[in-house]
């Protein structure tokens, strides 16, 4: 592969943030609302107190 290759994936990006000045400010914002939030313990245990083990393979019969 060349020293100065980049792949037209690279490029596009580099375009795109160059045209889009605020995308990773969206991106930081899109992770907040995913995946950094808070989790409500009282739910959490329902959760666990809810969870119904899996039998070992799933595709078993059990007649």
């Amino acid at each position: 592969m060349a020293r100065h290759y980049e792949s037209p994936l690279t490029e596009y990006l580099k375009q795109y943030k160059a045209q889009n000045p605020d995308t990773e400010v969206r991106q930081r914002a899109g992770r907040g609302r995913l995946w950094d939030v808070e989790l409500d313990p009282e739910q959490q245990e329902g959760f666990r107190a809810a969870y119904v083990p899996q039998d070992p393979y799933v595709y078993y019969q059990n007649d």
